[in-house]
């Protein structure tokens, strides 16, 4: 089975340090070898409000990459106590029903202040819940974020940087715990009723 992973990055802030944690998931699903990334630029997505038409093809492309991904990604950083508005709106343009109902998340945060985006992550699970996706245990939140890394993106502490890359084995073991023995089983008995 082909494993398909999208990861979406709820910051648009050139040199955003949630593109920088999200660079290190990313860089473990690559190592992985088996898995194909798709690694959704949300400033490229023309993501409307709610209530209005879904324009262009890059709006069709998101909705598509996420409906096919095996699993989920979502990275955000943590803006007034919850997660950013870019965050939901790229949710909001995953349909009603979600694309996400029934696909592994792994939400990943992080914030300038000492607690994290603890806050964030959790109504960001509320959200994912909601529309019927299937919120992996393991929430990743980074406190501090600006003395974790450096402005170029280097991971200044070892302790952070194993837990960040834990993001992509927890949502990997996941999909090879529950995910490829469910799709393996459906396809024996689609043959054994030919």
């Amino acid at each position: 089975m082909a494993i398909k992973i999208a990861t979406l990055c709820g910051s648009s802030r050139p040199g955003n340090y949630t593109a920088m944690a999200l660079a290190l998931v990313n860089e473990e699903f690559r190592r992985a070898g088996e898995v194909e990334l798709h690694d959704i630029d949300l400033n490229t997505v023309e993501l409307t409000f709610p209530g209005r038409e879904p324009r262009g093809e890059s709006a069709a492309a998101f909705r598509q990459a996420v409906a096919e991904a095996t699993g989920v990604v979502i990275a955000t950083p943590e803006y007034h106590g919850s997660f950013s508005s870019l965050t939901k709106l790229a949710i909001e343009n995953l349909g009603f029903p979600s694309v996400l109902a029934g696909k592994p998340v792994a939400l990943l945060g992080v914030a300038a202040g000492q607690i994290g985006a603890i806050k964030s992550l959790e109504h960001l699970r509320s959200v994912c819940s909601h529309v019927g996706a299937l919120v992996l245990p393991a929430l990743v939140s980074v406190a501090r974020v600006q003395e974790v890394f450096d402005e170029g993106g280097k991971c200044l502490d070892p302790q952070a940087e194993r837990r960040i890359r834990g993001v992509a084995r927890t949502l990997l073991d996941y999909i090879h715990g529950a995910v490829c023995p469910k799709v393996v089983l459906e396809a024996m008995m689609r043959d054994q009723a030919a």
